[in-house]
């Protein structure tokens, strides 16, 4: 198989994921979805389940309790790379990724980028209904991760991004153990670590309206030590590590 998958991790997204999945079939329908689901107790599962039974451009993956976003990410990967997908993507269920925007990246990886991320960050990017201290978490966390990791991009926490199936072959999957923001922080300097491109293309992201956001301080603290850890690391030379 071939063409463009759409992995969409959910827990506890039940008033979202008819809303998103649909929107994303009638912006791009010539795309697939998997819906991660980590055995959501409010029926998340149960609606994708009829979704895809209505659909059969959505699949649903059943994992066992909540094991987070990195980890949904790389089983959706596996599964995708297994059924030949060359294009895989990451969008969030609650709908801060507009459908819209999923043309551009899109238009970006046709065009030969290794690895493109929705930006918030670039001319064109924004944010809608953020508070202050959430813009400051995201620009914060992007600047410190140039900082130490010296990778030269805007957005280095987004989670809107699309892969070509050969970039996410060549990298180590089964070594990825970071979450959250941290996990887009550390496929990023990956791929850059390949030699591979990084494109960015400007998106809109709009706070969620429905449901809770799963933003939280363990989520930051992890992304501030990895990224700690990473950059010292460049500091030894490899034959010491």
């Amino acid at each position: 198989m071939s063409g463009t998958l759409v992995i969409i991790p959910t827990y506890n997204e039940s008033e979202n994921i008819a809303w998103i999945t649909e929107e994303v079939l009638a912006h791009q329908p010539d795309v697939n979805i998997l819906v991660a689901d980590d055995g959501s107790p409010d029926g998340t599962g149960e609606i994708a389940d009829k979704l895809a039974a209505a659909d059969d451009r959505i699949s649903v993956m059943h994992r066992e309790g909540k094991q987070g976003l990195g980890s949904a990410y790389r089983a959706g990967f596996a599964w995708g790379i297994e059924r030949g997908y060359d294009v895989l993507c990451e969008m969030d269920a609650d709908g801060s990724h507009r459908p819209e925007d999923l043309e551009r990246l899109l238009e970006a990886s046709d065009q030969g980028a290794d690895l493109v991320l929705g930006s918030r960050w670039v001319p064109g990017g924004g944010v809608v209904n953020w508070p202050w201290y959430r813009k400051f978490i995201s620009r914060g966390g992007t600047f410190y991760a140039q900082l130490m990791l010296g990778i030269p991009i805007k957005d280095a926490t987004g989670g809107y991004r699309a892969f070509r199936r050969e970039t996410l072959e060549r990298l180590p999957l089964d070594e990825v153990a970071s979450q959250g923001y941290c996990f887009q922080i550390d496929m990023a300097r990956r791929v850059l670590d390949q030699g591979m491109t990084i494109v960015e293309v400007p998106i809109t992201f709009v706070e969620r309206v429905r449901g809770e956001s799963k933003m939280s301080g363990d989520i930051v603290r992890e992304a501030l030590w990895r990224v700690t850890v990473w950059g010292l690391q460049r500091l030894i030379p490899k034959r010491w590590r």
